[in-house]
């Protein structure tokens, strides 16, 4: 079972908004800390590992700041997050580029940097040597071994059905045409499944590329640097939820290390993560106001927030724990949906949810949006895109990205033939 606690009460939650009117997401520096502590501990036993965030969960210069101090990388998968990483100080191997269906600009910009391409195709070889002029010293490949991903009994994901990656005889055939034309070293990368509850996911991955790369070095005679595990590691959405265990995690992976890699003479192979959603998730909230109630065929409670602050429910029916602050202790007894007010009916934070009773003013405290939550933000129906504060180490909070106006919502539109 996991513990569904705010990381801020109900008076710091007003203090906050009579400053920066909700909605707002908020953000745990000291959390965030933590959390980049326990994985580095956890894979201390390689030297060079490196977290790679993605840059796409979470894109605040703020937060990649936060993340470069606890040694993290960066994953980019555009010219624009790439853009953002540099002005944060990112550069060279900090990098890890894994795009797809890219130009040779977007590359040219990566390589620029000094980050690492990870190449998502065979295809791509030539953009990639068109952006960079020439092929890199150090590429890695993504890899899609295609059918489905199961742990025991239990279907984890389809990775036949994803568009990422390679096929396995288009990995030797990747590696020996970038070897002719270039290439001294190697990195290997798959994402097989999505936000697992298990401690066996990682292990299980990681022995399925460290057995791959000890075929393709026996096959190319490639010298493979580094071994990109990707994401997937999940977090405990619900609170019935078991919590994944980082430090029995990386041990796992350290035993499929020695028994796969080291006897392959294999032993100086970096280890890389890209555990956007493990290290962000839990430490941001979406913080939303109670300002509406409708009683017809269901009991609803209106808030100021709506999909477009945070869209996964709508998009995936995913579930986000909601705390009302300061009745954290009051019986569940009362039975709504929470919605915001789109003109969509799937614009619901909450559906048949037992909660205390709501009323109007209170604050409720949306779990688990420090990833993929702001970032999925948009515009529809003209909605505005909230405020991203900061909670810092010392209890005060800091605005990190204003909330939009509708001055920036038509920032970009030519009014040269319209007369207000």
């Amino acid at each position: 079972m996991s513990e569904k606690k705010p990381f801020i009460t109900l008076e710091q939650a007003k203090e906050i908004a009579a400053a920066y009117p909700t909605p707002f997401h908020i953000y745990d520096e000291a959390g965030i800390r933590r959390t980049a502590r326990a994985l580095n501990r956890a894979f201390a036993w390689n030297k060079g590992f490196r977290e790679y965030f993605a840059v796409k969960a979470t894109p605040n210069p703020f937060i990649l700041s936060i993340l470069r101090e606890e040694g993290c990388g960066v994953d980019c998968s555009s010219d624009t997050e790439l853009m953002l990483s540099r002005a944060c100080g990112f550069h060279g191997e900090e990098i890890m580029f894994s795009s797809n269906e890219t130009e040779a600009g977007e590359f040219a910009l990566a390589h620029s940097l000094g980050g690492i391409i990870n190449l998502d195709d065979y295809t791509l070889i030539e953009a990639m040597e068109e952006g960079c002029g020439g092929v890199p010293e150090l590429v890695s490949c993504r890899f899609n071994p295609g059918g489905e991903f199961a742990i025991g009994n239990r279907i984890m994901d389809q990775p036949k059905d994803a568009k990422y990656g390679m096929t396995r005889a288009q990995l030797t055939q990747a590696y020996r045409t970038l070897m002719q034309k270039g290439a001294r070293h190697f990195g290997l990368h798959a994402f097989l499944a999505s936000n697992t509850l298990t401690n066996a996911y990682y292990p299980m991955l990681a022995r399925i590329l460290f057995e791959t790369a000890v075929e393709l070095h026996r096959e190319t005679g490639a010298h493979i640097a580094l071994i990109n595990l990707s994401g997937g590691v999940g977090i405990a959405y619900r609170p019935e939820d078991t919590e994944n265990d980082i430090a029995a995690i990386g041990e796992g992976v350290r035993k499929a290390y020695e028994e796969v890699l080291v006897p392959a003479g294999m032993g100086d192979v970096r280890i890389c993560t890209e555990l956007g959603r493990f290290m962000l998730g839990p430490n941001g909230a979406l913080v939303t106001t109670a300002r509406h109630e409708k009683h017809t065929y269901k009991e609803y409670i209106g808030v100021d927030a709506c999909a477009c602050n945070l869209m996964r429910p709508a998009m995936y029916g995913a579930y986000h724990h909601i705390t009302v602050l300061g009745k954290e202790n009051a019986p569940c007894d009362h039975v709504y949906d929470v919605v915001g007010s789109l003109c969509e009916n799937n614009d619901k934070f909450a559906i048949d949810r037992r909660l205390p009773k709501i009323d109007r003013g209170d604050l409720l405290y949306i779990h688990d949006t420090g990833a993929h939550g702001f970032s999925m933000g948009y515009n529809y129906n003209g909605k505005l895109r909230s405020a991203e504060i900061l909670l810092q180490e010392d209890g005060s909070a800091k605005l990190i990205r204003r909330a939009e106006t509708p001055k920036d919502y038509f920032a970009t539109f030519d009014f040269t033939d319209f007369k207000f």
